[in-house]
Order: C-alpha cells, then sequence, then structure tokens
C-alpha cells in the first residue's frame, strides 16, 4: 500500500511526461481480449479519461475480433484469415458491422460517459471519415477492406472541442458498398493524417518479442530497419504483420513514435506514455 508522499512522488515523476504530452494528439488502438475484460476495460477507460484530462488528445479507433468470433459461431460461420487479415463476405460483413458499430462501438462510449460527457461514437462511415476500397479487388464476394483515403475534418471538430472520437473499423467505398477495415490500419492511417505524436496498439501481447513464447525477449526499442529485418526472419509474422505495417507506415507519413503494447497489464497507457521505461515495444523512423 502507498503512502502519500509515494503517491506525490509517482505525480511528480509524470510530471515532465504531462508537461510534454499536453496538447498532442495520441491515436490508440483498442481491440483484442482486453475488450471482453469487464474489470480490466473499466480500468483502460478511466486510464484514457486521465490521459484527456490532463490535456492530452485522445483518438479511440477500435476492433472487436473475440465478440465478431463469437457471434459467428453463433450463426454456423466459420472465421478465415488470410495474413492476419479476416476474410469477409456479404453475410459475415453484415454481422461484423453490427457487433462493431452497432454493440461494441456503443458499449464503449456508454462506458467512457458513465463518468464524463465527452464520448462520441462514430463508424468510419459517418462524414466519410474513412474512404474503402477492396483488399482483395479480384475477388467479387470479398468485403475486406483497406483504407483508400480519410477525411479527418469530423476528428478535428470532435478534438477541438474537447471531445474524444471512437472509431469502428466498418466504412464504405464510393459506391456504398461497406467494407470491414483492419483496425490497426485505420488507427495507423488517421494518426497520419493528423500527425499524431504517438500511434499505440493495445494487444494481447507484452510487444515485439525474438521468441513469442518468452515474455523476456521483448525489443523495447526499435527502428523501420530492425522491423523489417525481423519479418524477413518470419520472427515477426501472422497477425503482429498487419500491426507492424501499420506502424512502419505511420512513422514514414509524420508520426512521432508507435507502440505495441499488452493492453491486459493494469494502467499499460499509463505506464507506456508517463514514464520513462514503458512496458512494451516504441517503434521510430
Amino acid at each position: 500500500m502507498l503512502n502519500n508522499f509515494e503517491r506525490i512522488k509517482i505525480l511528480s515523476d509524470a510530471l515532465p511526461f504531462i508537461q510534454r504530452f499536453k496538447g498532442c494528439t495520441i491515436v490508440i488502438k483498442y481491440g483484442g481480449s482486453t475488450m471482453k475484460n469487464i474489470p480490466l476495460k473499466s480500468k483502460i477507460v478511466k486510464d484514457i479519461l486521465l490521459l484527456s484530462y490532463i490535456g492530452i488528445k485522445v483518438v479511440i479507433v477500435h476492433g472487436g475480433g473475440p465478440m465478431i468470433n463469437y457471434w459467428l459461431k453463433q450463426v454456423n460461420i466459420q472465421p478465415k484469415f488470410v495474413n492476419g487479415i479476416r476474410v469477409t463476405d456479404k453475410k459475415t460483413m453484415e454481422l461484423v458491422e453490427m457487433v462493431l458499430a452497432g454493440k461494441v462501438n456503443k458499449d464503449l462510449v456508454t462506458l467512457l460517459n458513465c463518468s464524463s460527457n465527452i464520448a462520441v461514437g462514430l463508424s468510419c462511415k459517418d462524414a466519410n471519415l474513412i474512404v474503402a476500397s477492396s483488399f482483395f479487388p479480384d475477388q467479387q464476394d470479398n468485403y475486406t477492406g483497406q483504407v483508400y483515403k480519410v477525411n479527418i475534418e469530423i476528428i478535428n471538430f470532435l478534438l477541438n472541442s474537447g471531445y474524444i472520437p471512437v472509431i469502428a473499423s466498418v466504412a464504405s467505398d464510393e459506391n456504398g458498398h461497406t467494407y470491414n477495415i483492419n483496425a490497426d490500419s485505420i488507427a495507423g492511417a488517421i494518426a497520419e493524417s493528423l500527425s499524431a505524436e504517438k500511434l499505440i496498439l493495445l494487444t494481447d501481447t507484452p510487444g515485439i518479442m525474438l521468441d513469442m513464447s518468452n515474455p523476456s525477449s521483448l525489443v523495447k526499442h526499435l527502428n523501420i530497419k530492425d522491423l523489417e529485418d525481423l519479418k524477413s526472419q518470419k520472427i515477426i509474422s501472422g497477425g503482429m504483420i498487419p500491426k507492424v505495417d501499420c506502424c512502419i507506415k505511420a512513422l514514414q507519413n509524420s508520426v512521432g513514435a508507435a507502440h505495441i503494447i499488452n493492453g491486459n497489464i493494469e494502467h499499460a497507457l499509463l505506464l507506456e506514455i508517463l514514464t520513462s521505461g514503458g512496458i512494451g515495444s516504441m517503434l521510430v523512423l
């Protein structure tokens, strides 16, 4: 149990980081199993609110893979993935939109607004925030999408008005067809458009590890060359590939730093942003 002096020291140690990041924009991709753990989800929400209250402009982009998979199984649809990207036919797309925009998004907004009035839920369809194109243009019944264009005006309006945008990763193309886009890619694209100070991916793993079975092999600081080398060695593989790729692209397009951290650790966001040591992998140009 901390005494009062220890509590004050923690606040004092965080002051340089608060001063540095006040007024900066941070894009957080929230997903994975952390969304299913209600007590942990509540703590993540409190940490996001704290970041907002100390003057950081926060944008949340969320997926909802575990919830999508749960509801797909309820209607006897088997989830399919290629290189960590969900393959989405028309029937799957309808369910994905209902789960992400209709349930996951509104549950998260409600939780944020329990102690504030600053969270606004959106899908990427709102104000054409993201215009999609097909990830597999040669496949007619595949509604897996990619980011074609970003219209950032609605996000700037909300941030400058003191709100936290909470964005579901569903978008439409120029013809009105709906696509499921990897939430990491959307978070990266929005971070680029905002020239964000940080892009933070909350995941189920500690970060970039040289041995996925050994958390002590975590690499805390990497540049783009390091990441490309690890990809060529197949150390970065599977679902980590789209995460790393979106981080690389963001770094190459004006984002200050990207972080891959374990969202299952209590106060992971605060530890990564407001301490010198951090807890995950920090990626830089």
